[in-house]
């Protein structure tokens, strides 16, 4: 067995998570997909969360890190099995048919305590592009938690659907995921 030199030590005490070449896998347990929209005119919001959520995440030796997180339509959940059916239909998300809400990551930067991040979401069939900034909620050598809020407008999905005008403004799409270093990576 050999010991590490102090400039080893001190080279390997300052790496960071972010230093590629590395793969991470989402920790589905450890993170979360949850949602609030306004409804009955703006009186009263709908909250919930999806239960099944998977993912990765590359960072290369050089370039932008990419990713995928995909979520479980069907496994909405807003506390009322009603509700929770019609949110299935092909009225919204049509899961018989899309059964996956898919945040395709193509590039990554860290810019301080944040990641910019850019790519498509696919919701319901419909893609489109996407920009946000996660927040670092937490980095080590074997785990990375990024927290990001952003809104959006259903109907640029394809989810027209509001009787008599009850469904008011955008949604609010909270996202906290914990993404934990591969054994390859």
């Amino acid at each position: 067995m050999t010991t590490a030199s102090p400039e080893e030590k001190s080279a390997a005490s300052s790496a960071s998570p972010f230093d590629g070449p590395s793969t991470w896998q989402l920790d589905a347990q450890a993170s979360s997909v949850t949602f609030s929209h306004k409804t009955m005119w703006g009186l009263a919001t709908v909250r919930g969360k999806f239960g099944e959520v998977s993912g990765f995440a590359e960072i290369p030796a050089s370039g932008p890190a990419h990713g995928r997180l995909e979520i479980a339509a069907a496994s909405i959940d807003t506390k009322l099995g009603k509700r929770d059916t019609h949110l299935r239909s092909a009225d919204f998300f049509n899961t018989a048919v899309t059964p996956a809400i898919v945040a395709e990551i193509s590039e990554a930067t860290r810019q301080g305590d944040t990641v910019a991040a850019s790519g498509t979401l696919t919701v319901a069939g419909t893609t489109r592009p996407l920009a946000l900034t996660a927040k670092i909620a937490e980095a080590t050598a074997g785990a990375i938690t990024l927290a990001a809020e952003t809104e959006f407008n259903r109907a640029d999905f394809g989810m027209t659907w509001n009787q008599l005008g009850m469904i008011k403004g955008n949604a609010l799409v909270s996202v906290a995921a914990t993404f934990v270093k591969s054994a390859a990576g």
